[in-house]
């Protein structure tokens, strides 16, 4: 296929709000797509090169892609500069530079060729690197078509952004060979053991959607999507929904997944619970031989931070000191971690996702040697409700947040479905407050009067996710410090974009004064759910304050609408 051909599909897409829509365009697209490309064509559409884990990073700002532009089309960089304040979009910017171009010679380039060109630019590292990239797209730019150079311009500063994800992407997969959703069962189910969306594409492109997912297991080195925890509000409940369970202390400390194997070509990856690596966060685990017994392992953890004067743990936002990728020796001794393993999901190339909990409990008591670095989560089987609501209260004494409640027959389920693992967190046992805190993204800001005007936000408009739409639910302004207003503004005047994100689904009402990308987690509490005609979710929080931001989690991470209903139903 030429990448013609797919700038306009990408301009169809880019012009298209609902959901079905994009589902069909996706469906058309991929029915031309041959199967030694759709895997391209796909990361092409999320505008990327690779899944997450692979770590295929441009490093490329948009003050850089203005130079590209400048060089593409041999005009001044301040004329460039001026043209994109006017326009605010890269991709605008050059497709107008590539229309009034005169005496250029257009060439049809294939997708792969398109893709396999940015791929380089990615690649391309150490000294003298952000030069060459500016001229190999530079170089790009010129010989494209306006559409096709719109649309490349764009991908490389992350601004490609459609209003969907990889979970549309499936939706896709499934309507082109079946014309409805019903194989979305089957591409979720492998998607979440095998977060690749374009190797999947291209294995339902060659087998088809039955033999594309059968036989999917874990493979070290390959994130699994993490299970989930839900919401009940009483341990009551939770027995009669779950029968008996495994009752575990809640560990505020940060998701990953160890991914280790043994030998002269073994590694030992770690992965955040976005499927983000960030092994170099953890330079201790080069010790992690002396405490594994297997030639290689999945372990699902919380690595915390640990006060060692203190002998106690370190609280979630020291633990997240880490992740500063200078210096790191140093926040190695200030903070160092430990890892709290309570699951196994892999060992010696079996899986073990389908065991049930006592038998993968078994696997992974015989795998970790408990030391300085590791420790294996305790639990106690029970089908005593008032059992509950005694480790509830004796693990919150020693500085922990809460319990997980695990049903004792269930497999290891990625994502948040059934009532397989259950939280209780310190809200549940205050009257008045709510059953648990929100993942938000925040969608904008405003700059709000007097004192906090001085820190150029008032307030910050927050959303949840439903079905591929962000949707508000609150607006916070209380409950932040002057470092956290002063922290929050530097993350946000990174990402203010002047077109509202096409995924944002806003009442006039609770428009902000500046518009971001969906960047920035928070975790928010609150002491009610109210049903609101304004906010789009269809719910408000009341009275919400910041608890703190997540770091670790992204938009495919947030709360979503069911969970909210949810929430309501119990509160």
């Amino acid at each position: 296929m030429k990448f013609k051909k797919l700038s306009f599909y990408l301009e169809d897409l880019d012009k298209t709000a609902s959901r079905i829509c994009i589902t069909e365009i996706l469906a058309s697209l991929f029915k031309e797509s041959k199967a030694n490309e759709i895997d391209k064509v796909v990361y092409l559409l999320l505008g990327t090169l690779a899944p997450n884990y692979r770590r295929v990073v441009f490093n490329v700002a948009e003050r850089m892609m203005l130079q590209v532009a400048a060089k593409a089309y041999n005009k001044d960089l301040n004329f460039v500069k001026e043209d994109y304040k006017k326009r605010g979009d890269i991709g605008d910017v050059v497709y107008s530079l590539a229309k009034k171009s005169k005496g250029k010679s257009e060439k049809l380039l294939s997708v792969t060729e398109i893709y396999e060109s940015l791929l380089k630019v990615a690649q391309d590292e150490g000294e003298g690197s952000q030069e060459r990239k500016v001229s190999k797209l530079a170089e790009l730019l010129s010989i494209l078509d306006p559409m096709s150079a719109k649309y490349v311009a764009r991908i490389p500063v992350g601004k490609l952004r459609l209003g969907f994800s990889d979970k549309t992407v499936l939706d896709g997969l499934s309507w082109m060979e079946r014309g409805d959703k019903s194989g979305k069962d089957k591409l979720d189910k492998a998607y979440h053991v095998l977060p690749d969306v374009g190797l999947l594409a291209k294995g339902v492109k060659e087998k088809g959607i039955e033999k594309a997912t059968e036989n999917i297991t874990p493979q070290v080195g390959v994130p699994v999507l993490p299970m989930l925890a839900q919401r009940l509000k009483k341990p009551s409940e939770m027995i009669e929904k779950m029968g008996k369970v495994a009752v575990e202390p809640k560990l505020d400390g940060l998701r990953i997944q160890i991914h280790h194997k043994k030998g002269k070509d073994g590694f030992t990856k770690v992965y955040t619970r976005n499927l983000n690596e960030t092994s170099w966060m953890f330079p201790e685990l080069k010790e992690i031989g002396k405490f594994i017994k297997a030639k290689e392992v999945i372990l699902d953890t919380e690595a915390i931070g640990v006060d060692e004067e203190r002998q106690k743990l370190a609280n979630f936002q020291a633990t997240m000191t880490r992740r500063r990728k200078h210096e790191i020796d140093e926040y190695q001794t200030k903070v160092p971690i430990k890892f709290f393993v309570f699951d196994i999901l892999c060992k010696n190339g079996k899986d073990c996702m389908d065991g049930d909990y006592r038998k993968r409990r078994s696997i992974l008591e015989k795998t970790v040697k408990r030391g300085k670095l590791f420790e294996v989560v305790d639990y106690t089987i029970t089908d005593n409700p008032e059992e509950i609501i005694k480790l509830n209260t004796k693990w919150r004494k020693e500085g922990l947040e809460g319990i997980v409640v695990k049903r004792v027959d269930s497999g290891y389920v990625p994502g948040r479905t059934g009532w397989r693992w259950v939280k209780m967190k310190e809200a549940q046992e205050a009257e008045g407050k709510l059953a648990d805190t929100l993942d938000c993204i925040i969608m904008g800001y405003s700059v709000g009067k007097g004192r906090r005007a001085g820190f150029g936000i008032g307030q910050f408009l927050a959303g949840i996710i439903d079905k591929g739409k962000v949707k508000t639910i609150t607006k916070v302004g209380t409950g932040l410090t002057d470092e956290q207003f002063s922290t929050l503004i530097k993350k946000l005047n990174k990402l203010v974009t002047d077109k509202k994100p096409k995924e944002y689904d806003v009442h006039k009402d609770y428009e902000p004064d500046y518009w971001v990308e969906p960047k920035v987690v928070v975790e928010i509490a609150a002491d009610e759910l109210t049903k609101s005609p304004r906010h789009t979710s269809g719910m408000a929080l009341r009275f919400p304050r910041l608890v703190k931001f997540r770091e670790d989690k992204s938009l495919k991470q947030i709360t979503t609408k069911k969970e909210i209903i949810k929430l309501f139903s119990i509160q």
